[in-house]
């Protein structure tokens, strides 16, 4: 895969935010993706409190400031949790069928549980819970009968892995992170999500924290991802998101959190494939076929699921799911549907059809009629895609990928109806495609013109322009529409060599015209041709040369 489609697919690693009784109620001006805005909603409500209790004092002089906890009193406080959990254990062991004998010391518990919430203000003490045993200890409570104690710990291990605590004692963090991954957190969370009712709004919080905990610990140390798809979590998300429930921050969240797991990750897309994953996700997805999101948080919802399908296309045993499971039917509807979903359903075409593991996908896509589909989104670029939040470029950028795809990919009679298209209407398609050459080109040369005066000035100033410039430089070059170019440079080269003398004269007689030349578009192709990537193995990428540069020869 070239550098210009690993920079087209990023997926959003999501947000979290606070859990409302009525997601409706969510206001929907909230920056979209706004990082940290709602992990700290438990603390953000004691900060409340606290104020509140602050300005109801302020007459009294005689309040004393509270001082912060010492090595000792962290000491103290572990202590008596853990005397405190035991004695609950032996309890609950004694008088297994007499609540009334073990409830005072439930009671007991849950309180040091939540006085230790203090413990998340002074991350640089984190290794004493991991040295007297407690992160082991409150781990053995996610298995605890009382689902109050457990959602009670759920609720501290959230606010200690909260991601701006631990990015204040990056020592502290490794420590605490360590622990609880060895101590396999993310399969005892698993297991705790399994019993918990969402129809009690504490334990529907209780899932909230959980996979708060989660998307935590998957930001501080990205590598965990893989671990925690095995330990389950993979399959309850799935699980989660078909289950017939209304939609809900929790079913918002579940997207976020898959859309993270899925990220650079072939073994999780793998596993997700195998455990019909896809068909989940194109089932989840097909509500908003005909039926826009009602809010912006399904809205979002729907975002991280395409994401999650985008990334999981990149696995070419998925592509092959994804064409049984009429995957291409849905985004071909979906595109003619015209609704909120076209455009991201355009960028899950792209990354079906693109590169040799597309080959099927195209071939159905041209049986489905999806040329009639694709043609009119090439010739305009539609007005309503600022709702979506995709820009024009973006838009044609996905378009001229899959017609680029397509011809690179279509053999036979479907690759001569895709040449054809090209004839119709005194080749309008031909002119449409030069305009948008020129259009990118333009934009090109002034990123180069504004790139080339830089470097003159720092070569003046007697800076070193090193590798990193350069590669900073070239990717400055492509989000101007470099990538874009060169697709639409590859499209005319394949065109030109079709053997079609009406498309071919076409594009000479527009050159022409506009006072340029073919040995541009060879110098454009020469450059892709060079800045294609290895696609996994160096064989793709020599035969990938090996065509441009046949192209080239022939134009």
């Amino acid at each position: 895969m070239d550098v210009g489609e690993l920079l087209r697919y990023q997926p959003d690693r999501g947000t979290k935010r606070g859990r409302d009784d009525d997601p409706e109620e969510v206001k929907a001006e909230r920056p979209k993706k706004e990082r940290g805005g709602s992990r700290n909603w438990r603390r953000e409500e004691k900060e409340e409190k606290v104020a509140l209790d602050d300005a109801a004092g302020d007459g009294d002089e005689d309040d004393e400031e509270v001082e912060p906890l010492d090595e000792g009193a962290v000491k103290r406080m572990i202590l008596t949790f853990e005397k405190r959990s035991y004695k609950n254990q032996e309890l609950r062991i004694k008088f297994p069928d007499n609540p009334e004998k073990f409830m005072e010391s439930e009671l007991d518990l849950n309180d040091i549980i939540q006085e230790m919430h203090v413990i998340a203000t002074i991350p640089d003490q984190y290794h004493l819970l991991v040295e007297l045993n407690a992160v082991q200890s409150l781990l053995g409570l996610l298995g605890h009968e009382n689902t109050d104690v457990c959602i009670a710990v759920v609720d501290l291990l959230q606010e200690l892995t909260d991601i701006d605590t631990l990015h204040e004692s990056e020592e502290g963090a490794q420590v605490l992170i360590d622990a609880l991954v060895e101590g396999q957190i993310v399969a005892l969370l698993v297991q705790n999500l399994e019993r918990l009712d969402e129809s009690v709004k504490e334990e529907a919080d209780g899932v909230h924290n959980t996979l708060a905990i989660i998307e935590n610990m998957t930001e501080f140390r990205p590598e965990i991802c893989s671990e925690a798809a095995q330990q389950g979590l993979l399959q309850w998300l799935l699980k989660r998101l078909k289950a017939k429930m209304p939609f809900d921050a929790n079913k918002l969240y579940c997207s976020e959190i898959l859309a993270i797991l899925l990220q650079n990750n072939d073994d999780t897309r793998e596993l997700l494939g195998e455990r019909d994953g896809i068909d989940v996700l194109l089932q989840q997805l097909s509500v908003f076929k005909r039926h826009d999101p009602s809010t912006a948080e399904e809205q979002e919802m729907m975002e991280n699921l395409f994401d999650a399908l985008c990334s999981c296309l990149m696995l070419s045993s998925n592509r092959e799911r994804f064409l049984k499971g009429e995957g291409l039917q849905l985004m071909n509807l979906m595109l003619r549907e015209k609704k909120m979903s076209r455009c991201s359903a355009l960028k899950v075409l792209d990354h079906a059809m693109i590169g040799p593991e597309g080959t099927d996908n195209c071939h159905k896509f041209v049986d489905i009629l999806g040329l009639r589909t694709i043609f009119p989104l090439f010739m305009k670029s539609p007005k309503k895609m600022k709702k979506s939040g995709v820009s024009e470029k973006e838009h044609e950028e996905h378009v001229c990928s899959i017609l680029a795809s397509l011809l690179r990919n279509l053999r036979g009679q479907q690759r001569t109806r895709l040449i054809n298209k090209f004839t119709e209407n005194d080749s309008e398609k031909v002119d449409r495609l030069m305009e948008l050459y020129f259009k990118y080109l333009d934009a090109v040369r002034a990123a180069d013109k504004r790139i080339e005066g830089e470097k003159h000035d720092m070569v003046k100033r007697g800076e070193i322009l090193d590798d990193d410039l350069e590669e900073e430089f070239y990717l400055r070059r492509l989000d101007a529409g470099l990538f874009l170019l060169q697709l639409l440079c590859y499209i005319i080269a394949e065109l030109c060599n079709a053997s079609v003398p009406q498309v071919r004269q076409r594009v000479m007689q527009i050159l022409s015209m506009r006072g340029s030349s073919i040995k541009i578009l060879r110098h454009v192709l020469k450059e892709y041709s060079e800045s294609i990537g290895d696609g996994k193995n160096a064989e793709f990428r020599e035969s990938e040369q090996k065509r441009i540069l046949e192209l080239m020869e022939t134009l």
